[in-house]
C-alpha cells in the first residue's frame, strides 16, 4: 500500500507543469501530440459542415484581430523561451453564420467566432477581448489539463501505474464521458472556473500586447452580463459568476496595462 502511495505521489509530481505568467501548477498527463491530434480531427469535422459567414467586413475583422493576438502570443513565447509550445500551431480564423453568442480556439490555433457574439463585441477591441480569452485557453493548455482530470476521475480506482500505462486509451475514452455529481462538483467544475479566470487574466495581457486597450474588457463583460439570464448558481457552474469575473478583471487590469502600448 505504501508503495502504491509513493508511486502515485511521484507520478503526480512528474505530471505537474506551470502555466506561463500566472505560475499556477497544473496536472497534465496528456501530451501535446495527443490533444493536437484529437483537436485537429474535431476541427476538421466541424469546419466541413459549418456555415462560413459571407460578411466580408466582419470576416476581415476576425482575421485582423486573430492575427494581432497570435503575433503577440508568438512574440511573448519567443522572448520567454517557449516557442516550442507553438511548434505545431497553424493559426486559422473563421467567422461562422450563427446567432449563437460563442467563440472558441482549439489547441493548434484554430479560432472560430460566431456572428451572434459580434453585437456584443461591437468593435475590434471588444473582439480582441474574446479572441484573447479563447487563445489563452489554448496556449495555457487547459484542454490538456481538463482531459487529464477526466482520465484521473475515470481511472482513480485502478492505481496510478495503470492510469499512466493506459493513458492513450483513457484519453480517447474520456471524450464525452458523463460524470457523477460528486466528481463534477468536487473536481471538474471548480477547475473549469479556475481556467476561465486564468484565461481572462492571460487574455487581457495578450490583447494589451497586441495593442488593444484592456480596459475595454470590463465593458464587454458587462454587456455579456446584461445579455445573459437564467444561469445556474456559481457553485454548480463551469463559469464564474459575472460579478466574480468583472471583479477579478479589475484586479488584473494594472498588470495588463504594463503590456499596453498605444
Amino acid at each position: 500500500m505504501k508503495k502504491v502511495i509513493l508511486i502515485s505521489f511521484i507520478a503526480v509530481l512528474a505530471a505537474c507543469s506551470t502555466v506561463m505568467i500566472t505560475g499556477r501548477k497544473q496536472f497534465n498527463i496528456v501530451s501535446d501530440s495527443e490533444i493536437l491530434s484529437a483537436s485537429a480531427a474535431a476541427y476538421s469535422d466541424f469546419i466541413k459542415t459549418a456555415p462560413i459567414s459571407k460578411d466580408a467586413k466582419n470576416t476581415a475583422m476576425v482575421k485582423n484581430v486573430g492575427n494581432a493576438i497570435a503575433a503577440a502570443v508568438e512574440k511573448y513565447m519567443r522572448e520567454n523561451g517557449k516557442s516550442a509550445d507553438l511548434r505545431n500551431y497553424s493559426w486559422e480564423y473563421n467567422l461562422v453564420q450563427s446567432s449563437e453568442v460563442n467563440a472558441f480556439c482549439m489547441p493548434g490555433g484554430k479560432i472560430v467566432v460566431y456572428e451572434g457574439i459580434l453585437p456584443l463585441t461591437q468593435n475590434e477591441t471588444g473582439l480582441a477581448v474574446v479572441i484573447g480569452h479563447e487563445v489563452a485557453h489554448a496556449v495555457a493548455k487547459h484542454s490538456n489539463e481538463r482531459m487529464s482530470q477526466q482520465i484521473a476521475v475515470q481511472l482513480a480506482g485502478l492505481g496510478t501505474d495503470v492510469l499512466l500505462s493506459q493513458k492513450s486509451e483513457a484519453t480517447r475514452n474520456a471524450i464525452g464521458t458523463l460524470y457523477g455529481i460528486g466528481s463534477q462538483v468536487g473536481v471538474i467544475l471548480p477547475y473549469s472556473r479556475t481556467h476561465e479566470l486564468e484565461a481572462d487574466r492571460l487574455g487581457l495581457i495578450f490583447m494589451a500586447m497586441a495593442g488593444y486597450d484592456p480596459n475595454q474588457a470590463l465593458s464587454f463583460w458587462q454587456r455579456m452580463s446584461a445579455n445573459s439570464s437564467g444561469k445556474p448558481m456559481e457553485f454548480l457552474s463551469t463559469h464564474p459568476s459575472d460579478k466574480t469575473r468583472i471583479a477579478k478583471l479589475q484586479e488584473c487590469l494594472p498588470e495588463a496595462m504594463k503590456y499596453y502600448k498605444k
